[in-house]
């Protein structure tokens, strides 16, 4: 079966792209050599807290990386209504957040495994060369 992205709400599409994106960052982590559990969390909180999210997602934009397709899913879960409220940040960094997750999800749906992987070591260098803070 298969699922038309274009008919799911951009929440739909956050909450996959959440699950897609994390295990890369999970990863990531060990590869660094992160071990401990609280050391693990706080680390991985630089490439997936909303704060961070939307700055990549903001980067994403400055450096044209995005196709005209993915920006309008990106815009699609931003918009998204959520009955959910930020709980570590505002609401307009949370709702851009849902957009950045929106697009791994639409990714995710239409089987383009390679691009996922290809925008998440972006993302992930990003954050490691300093290009990219989660605090704003």
């Amino acid at each position: 079966m298969t699922v038309d992205y274009q008919q799911l709400n951009g929440i739909a599409l956050a909450y996959l792209g959440d699950a897609v994106y994390e295990p890369f960052i999970r990863q990531h982590m060990i590869e660094l050599g992160y071990t401990k559990p609280t050391k693990l969390h706080h680390h991985a909180t630089h490439y997936v807290s909303a704060k961070a999210q939307a700055a990549l997602i903001a980067r994403m934009q400055d450096t044209d990386i995005l196709t005209p397709t993915e920006v309008d899913v990106f815009k699609h879960g931003r918009n998204a209504k959520s009955h959910t409220s930020a709980k570590h940040t505002d609401v307009v960094t949370y709702r851009i957040s849902t957009g950045f997750e929106a697009v791994f999800g639409y990714l995710q749906l239409t089987k383009q495994t390679a691009r996922i992987a290809e925008l998440a070591k972006w993302c992930m260098t990003e954050v490691d060369e300093g290009r990219v803070s989660s605090v704003k």
